[in-house]
């Protein structure tokens, strides 16, 4: 006899993965909501329950009477291999229907590693893994989010990708359901449907093409209402913050209330594809945030609260966002994710340490003025050194920096300039903290993404990261400096995909049949596992990885309009040669990244006010005032 779902919560480690029932979660009648949609997040629900984006749709969704959204997340392997032998189906937390009930599946992408899971997922609800073998009676398979700026490595799984930002688009998709539930049209009318909704991708109508030398050559739309290009979406202003999230049975990766401030950023770092995509920055003033902090600590129990922004402190009313946080609520902690690398930021983060001071996080990116001038990372090291003496003076005891290696022309003396610049902060702690002084170096290698300045770039093989990991690891450990990289063997794989048409997704059907899942965690990756499944696909990684690109060759991405334009990121891609840089707009002048007429070609209005916007943003920013009232020059 099949065991319940009950039974198998007993079997497996932290059975509350997969309960559902958490607080401010919401479980409607199945049959009074005839709209259903399954939200999937594909990895570990210790990972997914962090997920704003998610969080932010769910909420949106359920506000609709007729509309129920309900909730999965990748099952670990124990629960897995108990469904997989008892032959259940993979359920949502909410009412725990298989995932082949729902009208559609909607995933959310933010990370290549995890592709492997969105196919082990509809594998386990009962839904065909490719959409071609899909028929009227299965859900839509719908992806967004940042992995869908290059939907083609997935395209043969998925049936439609949604663009950009998607608060008004999922409110779009469910007036479409309406309408089919009352008429009722065969799957492919379905999908033909959503190619005249604005943002969306339904890649079985593209073709893809490639030339004699086995470079991507473009995508060939196979009906007239298929779009050569489809613009991404983006909502003008930044809907109302999310004040009534779920608080997850267990402990999760950002366990605490969070209010995302600011979204977009246009610091332009060359490397960074969310500073591209998510352009404009919009921002949250103090009033509204302090509201939302009340909210969610009233609706949640937090006594923490996150600020959310790819870049908090350029938020250009953080100072009165802080203040008016600790006047408000001095018990509340404030934590503040990301920041410039500056004595500025460490002000803010000490204004909101209350005492407890530990470890501060830095990302200079480079270990050499020339280098960050590549990249765009427009930090000196007087910068850094400036915000570690302020740093390690004011109690904290550790500060933990963020570097990337493998950047283009990126050569040992840069590498070096890494170990230099740890060495030198060390040194600023043990001046202040004595033995208690804690730096730690934490590298990247550097993955090409699409929609970026170095999307033309060529990756370094392990081979050539190799020397660098060994030096900085030697060098560290003789100064007393912690130490971490990625293994470049995950890096390569993460690259194929980044970069990947539509023959990549043969490797992540292959790798996934040969057992691949969890690959963004250490101890399920295998990398001979990914080498034996491009074997047996016909899939040169090295073309995708190693290669350096031609500025004038079709990219697989090309189809998606990003708001910032190809001929900007060519420009930028030019200059890393030149080490030329451009400022933030925020500070000054537009620098015309294609953002400012986005708005003209997508036939809308706003956008283009990023610009005009521009001149206010730096008066706040001039006007902002340190916690102890102290001026501070912002720009």
């Amino acid at each position: 006899m099949t065991a319940t779902i009950e039974q198998l919560l007993a079997r497996v480690s932290k059975p509350a993965r997969y309960t559902g029932g958490e607080f401010n979660s919401v479980t409607k009648d199945w049959r009074e909501a005839p709209i259903r949609i399954a939200l999937a997040y594909p990895d570990a629900y210790d990972i997914g329950m962090s997920n704003m984006g998610l969080g932010i749709l769910y909420d949106i969704l359920n506000r609709i009477p007729d509309v129920a959204a309900e909730r999965v997340y990748a099952p670990w392997e124990d629960m897995e291999g108990v469904m997989r032998a008892e032959r259940l189906p993979l359920w949502s937390l909410e009412t725990r229907h298989a995932l082949h009930e729902f009208d559609v599946v909607g995933f959310t992408l933010q990370y290549e590693m995890t592709y492997t899971n969105v196919l082990n997922m509809l594998d386990l609800g009962g839904i065909p893994v490719l959409a071609a073998e899909r028929g009227d009676d299965h859900p839509l398979v719908v992806c967004g989010g940042s992995g869908s700026f290059n939907p083609e490595p997935l395209a043969p799984f998925v049936d439609a990708f949604v663009l950009g930002e998607g608060e008004e688009a999922v409110v779009e998709l469910t007036d479409r359901l309406r309408a089919w539930k009352q008429s009722r049209p065969p799957r492919r009318e379905r999908l033909r449907d959503l190619l005249t909704m604005p943002g969306v991708f339904v890649p079985s109508f593209y073709e893809p093409h490639w030339d004699a030398n086995g470079h991507f050559a473009g995508l060939e739309p196979l009906v007239p209402e298929a779009p050569a290009r489809i613009r991404r979406r983006i909502v003008e202003q930044l809907p109302p913050p999310l004040v009534r999230p779920i608080v997850p049975f267990l402990q999760t990766v950002h366990d605490r209330a969070a209010v995302e401030i600011q979204r977009g950023c246009t610091q332009g770092c060359r490397f960074c594809q969310a500073g591209m995509i998510y352009r404009p920055a919009r921002e949250r003033g103090p009033e509204e945030v302090a509201r939302a902090a009340a909210a969610l600590m009233a609706n949640t129990g937090y006594d923490e609260i996150s600020l959310l922004s790819l870049s908090t402190t350029d938020h250009s009313e953080i100072v009165p966002i802080v203040e008016r946080l600790a006047a408000d609520y001095p018990n509340l902690k404030i934590s503040i994710p990301s920041t410039r690398v500056d004595s500025f930021s460490v002000d803010v983060a000490n204004a909101v340490a209350k005492g407890k001071k530990h470890t501060l996080t830095l990302a200079p990116e480079a270990g050499s003025q020339r280098l960050r001038n590549a990249i765009n990372k427009l930090v000196s090291e007087d910068d850094l050194l400036g915000a570690a003496e302020n740093a390690f003076a004011r109690g904290w005891t550790g500060i933990k920096m963020y570097f990337m290696v493998g950047l283009p022309t990126e050569t040992m003396e840069d590498v070096a300039g890494i170990l230099d610049m740890g060495q030198k902060v060390k040194a600023i702690g043990r001046r202040h903290m004595g033995g208690r002084a804690r730096v730690r170096l934490s590298t990247s290698n550097h993955v090409p993404k699409a929609h970026t300045p170095f999307q033309w770039a060529r990756q370094e093989t392990a081979e050539e990261l190799a020397p660098k990991h060994r030096f900085l690891r030697d060098g560290c450990r003789a100064a007393g400096i912690e130490f971490s990289w990625n293994d470049p063997r995950d890096s390569f794989v993460e690259a194929v995909i980044s970069r990947g048409d539509r023959r990549v997704a043969r490797a992540i059907h292959e790798a996934w049949r040969r057992g691949a899942k969890f690959d963004a965690w250490g101890e399920y990756f295998d990398g001979d596992r990914w080498e034996q499944a491009f074997a047996a696909a016909g899939v040169d990684p090295h073309h995708y990885a190693h290669r350096e690109w031609d500025t004038a060759e079709p990219l697989p991405w090309d189809h998606v309009d990003s708001g910032v334009a190809k001929s900007y990121l060519r420009g930028q891609w030019q200059d890393v040669h030149t080490t030329r840089t451009v400022a933030d707009c925020h500070h000054g002048a537009c620098n015309v990244c294609g953002m400012q007429s986005f708005d003209a070609r997508n036939g809308g209005k706003g956008v283009a006010d990023c610009v005009v916007k521009l001149g206010r943003l730096v008066e706040l920013r001039r006007a902002a005032r340190a916690p102890d009232g102290e001026a501070i020059e912002l720009v």
